[in-house]
């Protein structure tokens, strides 16, 4: 799940019913709470047991530099196959909100084991209306005076995989992608060449993804391996309205530090060939890659990125409290061979954690990215990869 609420930590200190010493044991809310206050108990205080089937929905505050500030509803459905302890955790998260650049949507993801990891859905829902910035395509775009870009927006993406042997996993994609009714607010002083797509576009692709995982909490990994490499085909054939192809592949990697901590890593690399609409380039930044960076600050073909944290989960003294380190780079480029050094950017910053629901070890971020163009702020559930 993308995004979370800072607004359940006001509501759980000013209760007193949390403080970041409490132990991870919170006693039932007095009997004469108001029915309002035990219902809001109920949907964010983690009483359930980790091997049990847990289901919440929540209100959310959360900020990031594509967004502002953002006000919605967020839920979170936690189960293991057959209710059997010894299989993985299972987790299907959905949001809807709007923010205050006027942008509004509904987003879904799951994570679906089924007994025994016979097989596994990896997958991602989105259906928005989000007005972007648009500074260009190219390893040096124009990092001054963007366009906007407003359009509603539809992406659709399943992956359906089968156990090969224990944590990989192969089988087909598909992936749907809808730009609908698009306008170029140009700046004042100058003019964005309209891309490829800058009139809409809707684009259907199949193709197969290899996967191995072998974590076993996806909000907060604390041990573990996720590797994927994936080809995607757009086709006129399938009614797409542009044909290329995209070749994925991502490698996260977590080890555990002591009692508490965690480092881990990434390494990620999209490359594409042929006719690509804009909106489907390898983009730089966002909440999860490159923090710091708007999302799309640079976009092109092709794009490779890494990076690492340390994670303090939580802190020494502190129950709740927790921090993190991270640091990052990241090149795009038009053709392979013409990733160049003096293109890389460079962010790096910090965060703090809150353990928001602790039976689950799911952590509440507040993470600042800086960058040589100045910092990004981010408020989110469940770690950044």
């Amino acid at each position: 799940m993308s995004y979370n609420s800072i607004l359940l930590i006001f509501f759980l200190l000013s209760t007193g019913q949390v403080t970041a010493q409490d132990s991870t044991e919170v006693p039932a809310p007095a009997k004469e709470s108001s029915w309002a206050k035990k219902l809001l108990y109920k949907m964010v205080i983690d009483t359930s047991d980790v091997e049990k089937k847990s289901f919440r929905i929540y209100p959310t505050i959360a900020y990031a530099p594509e967004t502002s500030f953002e006000f919605g509803f967020s839920s979170l459905y936690l189960f293991r196959a057959k209710d059997d302890p010894t299989n993985r955790l299972s987790e299907i998260s959905a949001f809807t909100f709007i923010t205050l650049e006027k942008q509004y949507g509904f987003w879904a993801d799951n994570a679906i084991y089924l007994d025994k990891d016979k097989w596994f859905f990896l997958g991602r829902t989105r259906l928005q209306h989000f007005p972007l910035l648009y500074y260009g395509i190219g390893p040096h775009a124009n990092g001054k005076d963007p366009a906007v870009v407003d359009a509603n927006y539809i992406l659709l993406r399943q992956r359906a995989l089968r156990k090969l042997i224990p944590n990989l996993f192969i089988g087909p994609e598909i992936d749907y992608q809808l730009l609908a009714k698009p306008t170029f607010r140009q700046p004042d002083n100058h003019t964005y060449p309209l891309p490829e797509g800058a009139t809409g576009t809707s684009n259907w692709a199949m193709g197969v993804a290899l996967v191995y995982d072998d974590r076993h909490n996806v909000l907060n990994v604390r041990k573990g391996l996720f590797a994927e490499l994936s080809f995607l085909k757009y086709s006129r054939s399938l009614g797409s309205n542009f044909s290329f192809h995209n070749i994925y592949t991502d490698v996260r990697s977590y080890h555990p530090v002591g009692k508490r901590d965690v480092w881990a890593w990434q390494v990620t690399g999209n490359f594409l060939r042929g006719d690509i609409p804009f909106n489907q380039l390898s983009m730089m930044g966002g909440d999860m890659m490159m923090r710091g960076y708007y999302q799309g600050r640079y976009r092109d073909k092709h794009m490779i990125a890494a990076q690492t944290e340390y994670r303090l989960l939580p802190f020494a003294f502190s129950s709740r409290v927790g921090g993190s380190l991270f640091t990052s780079a990241a090149v795009v480029a038009p053709r392979i061979g013409s990733f160049a050094l003096k293109d890389i950017r460079f962010a790096a910053g910090g965060g703090l954690r809150y353990l928001l629901f602790p039976k689950k070890d799911i952590y509440l971020r507040f993470d600042v990215g800086f960058t040589r163009e100045g910092p990004g702020f981010y408020i989110m559930t469940g770690e950044a990869f």
